[in-house]
Order: structure tokens, then sequence, then C-alpha cells
């Protein structure tokens, strides 16, 4: 039995569809159990087992760990994500959990200029040392944020960033999830970090080519200082300041280090990964002025 921890989430939502599709059993948790099954409906069938926990409350942890052989550990970015994974771990070992895949950061490092990359890297050091067998997965940016951008460019606004023209690795969480899959029921792939990208690094000026094309009118892209990114995603955005932060740390981290596209999906998958020009053909109505 293998436990998703994140089940409501973009990765762990499409872990679940696939373990489904493969006929593969689980037990996925959320502190709305009556919510997700109502998310679910009936075709999870049988194969999906829903119990209530919440990641504050190591008992109900314990509880819904029990009897289970494997963990996937996918939690929201945020303040509180470090203790809470750890927690997490500590409660999966203590209830017998022998495998935890965690979904990290491609720039998990002690030294990262990207804060929740940093408490990332304190994750990976709290799993290595706390007795199960573990895999890293190190997925870059999720093309479903992209969708975030989506009513901004129907009114007609622009892509704004602090990325320049460097170019930026998107990966979709569905192949997030089914190498999460892969890993979790392929014995032989346990005990390694993986780093996931999409099959091309993109820059926003790229992108804003992209959707112009696909849209058949100009999408504009506007490059900010990061400064006054940060304050734009705060007054106008109304994000928390750490995500604002986050935001433009991991834009700035793509300038000084340019990202490139991985094989690693397609090495474990047996195909290549889903393009972002397909995701954006897949969504496009949600880009389209109204």
């Amino acid at each position: 039995m293998t436990v998703i921890m994140g089940a409501t989430g973009a990765t762990g939502g499409a872990l679940l569809q696939r373990l489904v599709a493969l006929g593969v059993p689980s037990r996925a948790l959320s502190r709305d159990p009556d919510r997700l099954r109502a998310r679910l409906g009936g075709a999870a069938g049988s194969l999906v087992e829903v119990r209530a926990a919440d990641a504050a409350d190591p008992a109900s942890l314990r509880a819904a760990f029990k009897g289970a052989r494997q963990l996937f550990l996918a939690m929201a970015n945020g303040p509180e994500q470090v203790e809470l994974e750890q927690r997490a771990i500590r409660a999966a070992a203590d209830s017998g959990i022998e495998h935890i895949v965690k979904v990290s950061s491609p720039a998990a490092e002690p030294d990262s200029p990207v804060a929740v990359a940093r408490g990332h890297h304190a994750v990976e050091q709290y799993l290595a040392a706390a007795g199960p067998a573990y895999t890293v997965l190190r997925p870059y940016a999720f093309m479903q944020n992209l969708l975030l951008l989506a009513p901004a460019i129907a009114a007609g606004g622009a892509i704004e960033g602090a990325m320049r023209d460097a170019p930026c690795n998107y990966v979709d969480c569905r192949d997030i999830g089914d190498v999460a899959a892969e890993v979790l029921t392929r014995p032989e792939l346990a005990g390694r970090a993986y780093t996931l990208t999409g099959p091309q690094a993109v820059s926003h000026p790229g992108l804003a080519s992209a959707l112009g094309l696909l849209l058949g009118r100009p999408v504009p892209c506007a490059d900010l200082p990061p400064q006054e990114l940060y304050d734009r995603l705060v007054r106008r955005a109304h994000l928390p300041e750490w995500l604002a932060a986050h935001v433009v740390e991991i834009q700035q981290l793509a300038v000084d280090r340019p990202e490139e596209p991985t094989d690693t999906v397609a090495r474990l998958l047996g195909r290549a990964p889903r393009s972002l020009d397909a995701f954006l053909r897949e969504h496009l109505e949600l880009f389209r002025t109204r």
C-alpha cells in the first residue's frame, strides 16, 4: 500500500490518477476527506482509500500510515513546510514505512539563493537520516502554474517577470505523477534523485511568442527589475510576501544559472515528456480574450 500526502495537489492528484490507471491500490490523505472523495467521484472505485489526516497532527499520521509500505510526500511550499514534512517523515519511520518518495527542488542546496530550496535541502538531510529508503524527485517549474497568467493575458495584459531572456525549464505535473508511479512500482528505480523537466527550456519572450501564435494576436512581455516584480506581486496580485520573494528568487536563479532540459522523464517513461506547446493548446481557451 502506498500513502499519498498531497493528493489534492497537482502532482499528488496526477500520481493518484496514474496509480488508478495501473490498478495499483493507494491511500490518499486529506484534512477534508469528504471533499477529496467528492472530487474523486466514482473514478477511483475501490482502488483508492481516502483517510483523514493532518501533517500538524502526528497521531493522525501514524494512524494513516499503519499497514502501508510506501509514502509519497508532496506538500505545498510555505513557511511551515520544513517542520511539517519532517514531522511526516518521522511519523512514517515510526510507523514502519519502508520507502519515501519526496518531491523536492532542483536547487536544493544548503546555500541556495532560493529560500524554499534551502528548506527542501533541510528536509532531504532529515530524510537521509530518518531510516527508510528514499527517492527524491526534483521537478522544475510546473506548467500548470502558467494557468495563473491566463486571466491577465485574456484581458490583454503582459507576461511580467524578472528573468530577461533566460530559458526556464517547465514540466507538466502529469509527467511528474507518471514518474512517481514508476518509482513507486519499480523497486530498481528507488534510492536516487531525479531532476525532471519538459523537452525544452523556454524564456518569457519565447512563451509570449508561442502564446501569440496560438492566439493569433501579440502577447506582450514585460521584463521588470526584481524589486518592482516583487512589489507588483505583493500589491497587485496580493501574494504573501514569502511567495512573492520565492517567485523573484527562482527567476533570478534562472538568470544566474541558465537552465537546460534533462532526458530523465523520457528515460523513465519510455516516451517524450509533454511539451509546453501541447499544454498551451490544451488550455488555450483560458487565455483567449473574452
